[in-house]
């Protein structure tokens, strides 16, 4: 199994991600499809080709093929969005009243459950640290009716798959 090949290859300092990837991907808080869409798209916005790869072979088992592309679709869109609306806010009000201006067709038109799109865009945006785009995405989901434990579920798989990214990368680099 790919997050078995992580964690194996994982460092001994980074004990606690590999203790974390397991338990997080054994979690009962999320569906399957929320669970494996949120590794996927958190391993994509990591940009880390190893991590990726390992977590992408492994989600394919788990998501059908129009999850697997709705998650790529939200990790790439939140690429997007999370530099667009973080700088809109660090711009301040002048900037509040202007048109956006860019396509996003893919929020409205996921091909999966709203939320769970959603869900796996806030988790992308939580690595991209847009505060804006995390506080309006875990308000849609959370008006959906997914609960706090959920939320924060979906947060810790992406703050983990980020560490184990930046382990990977820094053992590759040594």
């Amino acid at each position: 199994m790919s997050i078995d090949n992580l964690r194996s290859g994982l460092p001994e300092y980074a004990k606690d991600l590999k203790l974390n990837l397991g338990t997080l991907t054994r979690s009962t808080e999320l569906s399957e499809q929320q669970l494996w869409g949120t590794l996927l798209a958190s391993a994509a916005a990591t940009r880390n080709e190893t991590v990726f790869s390992e977590i992408a072979e492994e989600a394919k088992e788990h998501l059908s093929d129009e999850a697997f592309e709705a998650a790529l679709g939200a990790a790439s869109i939140m690429g997007m969005n999370n530099v667009a609306y973080r700088t809109r806010h660090m711009l301040g009000d002048d900037y509040a009243q202007i048109k956006f201006g860019l396509r996003m067709n893919i929020i409205s038109k996921p091909g999966v459950e709203k939320e769970d799109f959603e869900l796996w865009s806030m988790a992308v945006s939580s690595i991209n640290g847009c505060e804006a785009c995390v506080t309006s995405h875990a308000k849609v989901v959370r008006d959906a009716g997914l609960t706090k434990e959920q939320v924060w579920e979906a947060v810790k798989v992406a703050g983990t798959v980020s560490g184990v990214a930046q382990a990977v990368f820094t053992e590759a680099s040594r």
